[in-house]
């Protein structure tokens, strides 16, 4: 049971569940509509754009608040600094209620369909649109059909033996940080430890400085970069209570014509012990707005068996 709840935390990952972003500041508009069914919201940066209001944007492209649902497939790995990897493919489900619920922010389901001998772990998520409501996360472990209502970890623990946090994976909310606008730049690119391809190679970015408002916390400050054509977070630098850079988080997206801006690519490392995450997705498994009802995502489609 043990070995089955830590993979589906592994899962929980590509949920990436926060509270929604306040749009409160006076100089932020509200997204444009879309402009068909299929379409997606835009909200995008413009020049003298403040450090709150960018970040605000990053984070409502970062939860995929541009659309109404969303369906894909995907691929995780674990790779550690010996090259011994781990995959699990995987479905995402996500609906967005943040302006149609004044209770929910949006609804996820994860379910692993590979390999065969894990295949049906599933976790349910609620998030609330109350930033001090915590999130609600049943798992489903077919083998001894049951249903376990999770609790949350201590926010800096490592997730589920990933490189990645609880915080970074699914606590961290726009309130948490202050931000510093640093001079803008053109990012000099970055070759993936996994796949040797060169990403975002001289794309003009805001860069942003992050300081966490907990003291004493597991990092100091964080490097966002920021892409100026959509808003997106393209690459993050993460330093410790030290000041040493402790891991670097890659992000690739899908630019489509309609407005909508899935991630295809995520890439952590851990400078130290040099272990990576991986997740991908191809882009024709990806769907947004398809219709999928809010009693989609409840403990009995958790439970069912075709997946």
């Amino acid at each position: 049971m043990r070995y089955a709840l830590r993979l589906a935390g592994y899962f929980c990952i590509c949920t990436l569940l926060c509270a929604s972003p306040c749009w409160g500041e006076k100089d932020l508009a509200p997204p444009t509509p879309p402009a068909c069914p299929t379409c997606c919201e835009t909200l995008k940066p413009y020049p003298g754009i403040s450090a709150d209001n960018l970040m605000k944007i990053k984070y409502f492209i970062k939860y995929t608040k541009f659309a109404q649902d969303y369906t894909g497939i995907g691929i995780f790995k674990l790779i550690n600094r010996k090259n011994y990897t781990r995959t699990r493919e995987w479905h995402r489900y996500r609906m967005t209620l943040n302006n149609r619920s004044d209770l929910y922010d949006f609804k996820d389901l994860v379910v692993i369909v590979g390999p065969e001998n894990i295949r049906g772990v599933s976790v349910l998520s609620w998030t609330y649109r109350d930033p001090d409501k915590d999130r609600e996360v049943w798992l489903w472990l077919p083998s001894l059909r049951k249903v376990r209502k999770t609790s949350q970890a201590e926010a800096d623990d490592p997730f589920m033996g990933t490189e990645w946090t609880t915080e970074e994976v699914s606590t961290r909310k726009w309130e948490d940080e202050t931000y510093t606008t640093l001079p803008d730049k053109k990012f000099e690119g970055y070759t993936s430890a996994f796949n040797a391809n060169t990403y975002h190679k001289d794309t003009p970015c805001y860069v942003i400085e992050a300081q966490p408002k907990r003291k004493d916390w597991y990092y100091s400050k964080r490097i966002a970069w920021i892409d100026k054509r959509f808003g997106g977070l393209i690459f993050d630098e993460v330093y410790d209570s030290t000041g040493t850079k402790r891991k670097v988080f890659l992000k690739e997206y899908g630019l489509w014509k309609n407005g909508c801006l899935p991630q295809t690519y995520l890439e952590l490392v851990n400078l130290l012990t040099n272990d990576l995450t991986i997740v991908s997705f191809n882009e024709e498994d990806i769907k947004f707005n398809t219709g999928l009802k809010e009693d989609f995502f409840t403990e009995k489609t958790l439970m069912r068996s075709q997946w």
